[in-house]
């Protein structure tokens, strides 16, 4: 069966850069992989059951050969559930793997939905106050008190720091009360001054942290959006700093994702936002990375085929492991074939996957990775050999 994987996005941002890079390193992977592509907008797509089965048509064409994976680029400020999420949840009931999948865009299309679905697993949040079954935004204005002046104040769907302000005190609000827009509810939410005008993006693909971003405003706003005008630097991120964007992803279901983190003057951090349909033009230019091929190579890693491959082959590594009966004794590096002893590990996909991830890391070091040992005892006959060089190669394969 040939493997399958479309990309699929909104007329609005499809010539966007995150969305031109996407396309442009899914196309030439699936090239070299001899992987059928196609890239399809959201308009193009007619959803039908016929006879009691799902289907599709693009452009009027009935599609028979559905993909196995499909990678999603949607505008999450203006995702409907009537209509995108529909399309969404019509590839998953067909059997497809989204990047993203439709709950995880949905965690993410309202800032308090996100704040929801983080609150009670430990995760450090500033606390905010919402509200839900009105629109008297000025009724809030009273009940937000307890978060103390001056208060974040932010429309649950804005995007690029847009529709946030801060309030200097309770008559600032009122004052502005009759400005707001309610076409979405705000949420309150207390001030972290420590990092005001400042914080760090990491972006994280399949539950790994691929880079993390200083950003900084340089007009003294509140703000560090690179969209109104912030500046962006590649930034070290600590341990804990990196477990708590991975935490967060884990949590909200997310495979591709930008995690803003606020900064508190003890060096820990809180969560900020979480951001399902992430940006990456100011990421890749300060940080010096290729998100768009890293999101490429992530989803081509999900093939059934590729899935399917990795399975058999750690089981082939399971096995030699467990049957070994002979003592372990490690033979002189001269002895061991160089393709058997050490293998490079430079590829991105390779690195999303946390199978070969485990291998890497019983190594101890990042350039290459030292077999188990107990996949190289002596005698190394023929057949020793032989299994071992098939495991080797299969290995190296994975990782190209």
């Amino acid at each position: 069966m040939c493997s399958r994987v479309w990309f699929v996005t909104d007329r609005r941002i499809s010539e966007d850069y995150p969305q031109v890079q996407i396309v442009r390193a899914l196309r030439q992977r699936c090239l070299e992989d001899d992987v059928d592509f196609r890239a399809v907008r959201m308009d193009q797509i007619v959803l039908t059951i016929t006879d009691g089965q799902l289907g599709l048509r693009v452009d009027q064409e009935v599609v028979t050969s559905y993909p196995q994976v499909v990678v999603m680029r949607v505008p999450t400020p203006w995702v409907q559930s009537d209509s995108d999420i529909t399309v969404l949840r019509h590839f998953e009931k067909m059997g497809c793997r989204l990047v993203n999948r439709s709950q995880a865009i949905l965690n993410c299309v309202n800032k308090f939905w996100t704040f929801q679905e983080l609150a009670g697993h430990g995760v450090p949040l500033p606390d905010t106050f919402s509200y839900g079954g009105h629109e008297d935004f000025a009724k809030m204005i009273d009940e937000a008190e307890p978060l103390g002046y001056p208060v974040v104040v932010k429309n649950t769907r804005g995007h690029r720091g847009k529709a946030v302000f801060l309030a200097r005190d309770k008559h600032h609000l009122s004052d502005i009360s009759h400005l707001i827009r309610h076409e979405a509810p705000y949420l309150f939410q207390k001030y972290v001054k420590e990092s005001h005008g400042k914080d760090i993006r990491v972006v994280v693909v399949g539950g790994r942290v691929i880079g993390s971003m200083l950003r900084c405003s340089t007009d003294g706003r509140m703000q560090s959006n690179c969209s109104l005008g912030g500046i962006g630097v590649m930034c070290p991120l600590s341990e804990q700093g990196k477990q708590l964007a991975v935490q967060v992803s884990n949590i909200l279901g997310m495979d591709v994702c930008g995690i803003d983190l606020l900064m508190m003057e003890d060096g820990s951090f809180v969560v900020c936002e979480a951001n399902a349909n992430v940006g990456f033009t100011a990421f890749d230019q300060a940080c010096g990375l290729d998100v768009g091929g890293i999101i490429a190579d992530f989803a081509l890693s999900l093939l059934p085929s590729r899935l399917t491959r990795k399975m058999s082959l750690l089981s082939v590594v399971s096995s030699a492991s467990e049957t070994s009966s002979e003592p372990e004794v490690c033979p002189p590096a001269s002895a061991i074939p160089e393709t058997v002893y050490t293998m490079s590990v430079g590829s991105t996909s390779s690195e999303s996957d946390p199978e070969l991830a485990e291998l890497r890391e019983s190594s101890g070091s990042g350039g290459s990775t030292v077999m188990p040992r107990s996949l190289l005892h002596p005698p190394l006959s023929d057949a020793t050999y032989n299994m071992n060089s098939i495991i080797a190669s299969e290995i190296k394969l994975l990782t190209e």
